[in-house]
């Protein structure tokens, strides 16, 4: 097997150029919530850019569940919020979800110079970086997308270099990588009572490092990116 080119990018901009194998990451909290769900049962999620687009797609019945957020916030006219520890607590079977994140979800519906696409998080890391390496490609892209997609953050950098250790074929430190993040500043935001939308359930849950032994592995079904879970 030939060792592949790996590029580590970042933000809304390094997913529009990245090519390759692509990994698309969002720690917190996009894609940790999406393999939750798919843990839980969902069928697949359909990531969209927008909130009309996932509500239309509900009224058509593309799909059963709007998730997601807005600058951090559920929309009130979605089913459910952006927050794994309440998909923790969900029975999703055979529901195909609509989500639509501020970082996540737009760097996904980006990547279109991508070979295939991949919605990348902590808690599928060692399954994500193996299932990339088992289709031999000549490049993976990991594309960190921060806050908004406009601005770098801890969570999603230090993922995108723990799963480059891994592809390059070193075990990574799971616990290093752990508390690296948790001394970083997007932590606090999770304990602002002014923010109830945040759990610190969720940064617990974020941070279980390979918690479930799969990736997300994106198709296109009518032109939208689906994730469903690969092994």
């Amino acid at each position: 097997m030939t060792k592949p080119e790996i590029r580590v990018d970042s933000l809304l901009e390094g997913a529009k150029r990245a090519t390759g194998i692509v990994g698309i990451i969002d720690v917190f909290r996009a894609f940790t919530t999406g393999a939750v769900a798919l843990a839980n049962g969902a069928e697949k999620i359909v990531m969209v850019s927008g909130v009309e687009e996932a509500l239309a797609l509900r009224a058509s019945g593309f799909g059963n569940i709007c998730m997601g957020e807005v600058d951090g916030r559920p929309p009130e006219t979605f089913d459910l919020g952006n927050s794994p520890f309440e998909a923790s607590k969900i029975d999703f079977s055979g529901k195909t979800i609509l989500q639509r994140t501020s970082a996540g979800t737009q760097g996904m519906t980006a990547a279109v110079l991508a070979d295939r696409r991949f919605a990348v998080s902590l808690v599928t890391a060692k399954a994500t970086a193996r299932t990339m390496l088992a289709a031999n490609p000549a490049r993976i892209t990991l594309v960190a997308m921060g806050k908004n997609a406009l601005d770098r953050t801890d969570e999603d950098e230090v993922c995108a270099l723990h799963i480059r250790n891994l592809l390059e074929g070193r075990p990574g430190d799971p616990a290093a990588a752990r508390q690296m993040i948790l001394a970083a500043g997007e932590v606090a935001r999770f304990h602002d009572p002014a923010r109830p939308w945040l759990h610190p359930e969720d940064v617990e849950i974020a941070l279980d490092v390979d918690r479930f032994d799969f990736a997300i592995a994106i198709g296109l079904e009518d032109g939208r990116p689906v994730g469903r879970i690969a092994r």
